[in-house]
């Protein structure tokens, strides 16, 4: 049993001499930062990613392996959507190496065009890279509105209103 499986968990006191707030920020791209610095370590960037949750109790955004946590900055969208499965079900590739259906009824369009889609059962928006961006073109219908046909199911896409914390 990890000590992340204990119900108190998130309200355990931080390890002596340590705080829960962090200097850890996620960028508009999906890269993080430490201290200023690039984290350009494959492997622990990949754990970074696949630790995105919220605190149960404040819904903040934090980074966490089951054996400790800590609060993280977002500069945008706490995810990435890195490409497009096109098919019967269109499918999101996300930065963690996870992959889920797309629900075109989560899409929106932010500033300066960029999409986002609601992911991991619409608790958390994930941001389209610009590649992810393009793939999407198969599916677009519109330009003005934007509009895209998943389906038989055609939707125009909302501007985007964060709801990130």
């Amino acid at each position: 049993m990890k000590p992340g499986d204990h119900p108190d968990f998130y309200r355990f006191a931080p390890p002596p001499g340590a705080s829960r707030q962090s200097s850890i920020v996620l960028d508009r791209e999906g890269r993080f930062w430490h201290d200023g610095e690039r984290v350009d370590h494959p492997a622990l960037e990949r754990a970074l990613r696949s630790w995105i949750a919220r605190h149960p109790d404040d819904g903040r955004l934090i980074l966490t392996n089951g054996y400790d946590w800590c609060y993280f900055r977002v500069d945008d969208a706490p995810y990435v959507v890195t490409a497009l499965h096109d098919g019967a079900a269109p499918t999101l590739v996300l930065f963690d190496d996870t992959e889920e259906l797309l629900d075109p009824g989560t899409l929106s369009v932010g500033e300066g065009g960029v999409v986002y889609a609601r992911v991991k059962g619409g608790a958390f928006e994930a941001r389209f890279s610009r590649h992810a961006q393009t793939q999407l073109a198969s599916l677009l219908v519109n330009d003005e509105p934007p509009t895209v046909r998943v389906g038989d199911q055609e939707i125009v896409l909302p501007a985007r209103r964060p709801v990130e914390g």
